[in-house]
């Protein structure tokens, strides 16, 4: 009870975070939502329906007030429209937990760091609570908490790709010099991706198209709930050194 994901000095159940883009229904999503334990959902207030009454409602399918929203800037290109989206969506719902992404260009969808960084600062100074899309660079990962950032959320991979985590010694330096969450947002293609970044000392992960975009959504999103807690109690557990040579598993004295 007492491992709980801690962000802004909010503490949830769940250490996997769950998108709501790519499903093929608002009904499907919420089910796979429920299906994966998640208390948090990432909601782009660029391109979901969160106020207009009279088109489908994600809040009718998702209850804020069981879930976490968290609102995000997908689709911005400029400091400027990220800043403006996540103000909206302060104005909308008073959110103040956000999850910020600033785009590089629209082909690889790295993030621009420039542009995060300064978004991130304004941000905090304005009173958010600011989880970071960013790239897997220490240098920038800790710039990011030096001005404010409530998480640090470095990718895996690109966005969508599902090739999983490519650089896990990054990940690793990222961890030893933060105390910051930090949780894997992007590029996780199937389970044992989100299994290998909880053994890595990750404090969540962030899912969406692997789930949505899987053959059997549902059996996905239980998939993932499995290997978040099962990631999180191997790297709890203390895994033993790597050695290079053979150790026996039995006791070498007293052989008869």
């Amino acid at each position: 009870m007492r491992d709980k994901l801690k962000v802004a000095n909010k503490r949830f159940n769940s250490r996997l975070i769950v998108g709501t883009g790519k499903y093929n229904s608002m009904a499907e999503c919420a089910k796979a939502v429920k299906i994966s334990g998640a208390d948090i959902v990432t909601v782009a207030v660029r391109r979901v329906n969160i106020s207009d009454k009279k088109k489908p409602l994600l809040m009718d399918y998702i209850d804020p007030k069981k879930i976490t929203y968290l609102p995000n800037t997908a689709g911005c290109f400029t400091s400027e429209d990220a800043l403006r989206t996540l103000r909206l969506a302060r104005e909308i719902g008073g959110w103040k937990l956000v999850k910020l992404e600033v785009l590089g260009d629209k082909k690889n969808l790295f993030p621009d760091m420039v542009e995060t960084l300064k978004s991130t600062e304004i941000l905090s100074k304005e009173g958010f609570k600011v989880m970071v899309y960013c790239n897997d660079d220490p240098l920038m990962a800790k710039k990011l908490e030096n001005v404010g950032a409530s998480a640090i959320m470095p990718l895996a991979a690109p966005i969508g790709s599902g090739l999983g985590i490519l650089n896990q010694i990054n990940i690793k330096i990222i961890r030893n010099q933060t105390k910051l969450p930090l949780i894997i947002d992007a590029g996780l293609g199937q389970a044992s991706d989100a299994t290998i970044a909880m053994e890595l000392g990750c404090d969540g992960v962030l899912v969406n198209t692997a789930i949505a975009k899987a053959k059997k959504p549902y059996d996905m999103a239980l998939a993932f709930k499995n290997a978040v807690i099962a990631g999180r109690q191997s790297y709890l557990s203390g895994r033993i050194d790597k050695v290079l040579l053979g150790r026996p598993s039995s006791p070498t004295k007293g052989i008869i």
